[in-house]
């Protein structure tokens, strides 16, 4: 893991000119609903029964999951279990994941979360590209409740 992380590293601050990092983040593997609970910044229970009601509330079609997240706090990505880095789509999920760590180990600071996304989506995108894959649900995360 810390090969692939220095490589990914490597390659987003030579793309997108972000500050390389000496320290790595630690790579957690989590149920889907923690991963949505530390997306939201759901940390109490009020919180999480919110998040909890929304999920339940739309339809099963309809339903966008967050499928990985990063905690500035804890310095931590957190991914699905499951995820093997198998596929461009899941090493996608870490590249996302990578730029909000540059992005935090730089002190960047942005208006509101889309700004802040912008840039994790792209690069996540531009890596999906490289394996002719083009974006999907199951390949992007969404930001929409």
């Amino acid at each position: 893991m810390q090969l692939l992380l220095t490589a990914i590293v490597t390659w987003l601050s030579i793309i997108y000119d972000l500050p390389a990092t000496a320290e790595d983040p630690a790579v957690r593997f989590a149920r889907p609903i923690d991963i949505a609970f530390l997306h939201y910044g759901a940390f109490t229970d009020v919180s999480r029964q919110h998040v909890l009601k929304h999920y339940a509330a739309q339809p099963l079609t309809a339903r966008r999951e967050v499928v990985s997240a990063y905690d500035d706090r804890q310095v931590t990505i957190l991914l699905p279990i499951g995820w093997t880095g198998r596929t461009p789509a899941e090493l996608s999920m870490l590249v996302h994941e990578m730029v909000h760590h540059l992005q935090a180990a730089a002190g960047l600071r942005y208006a509101c979360p889309q700004e802040r996304e912008k840039l994790a989506y792209e690069a996540q995108g531009k890596w999906l590209g490289f394996f002719g894959t083009r974006r999907s649900s199951t390949s992007i995360r969404s930001l929409s409740w």
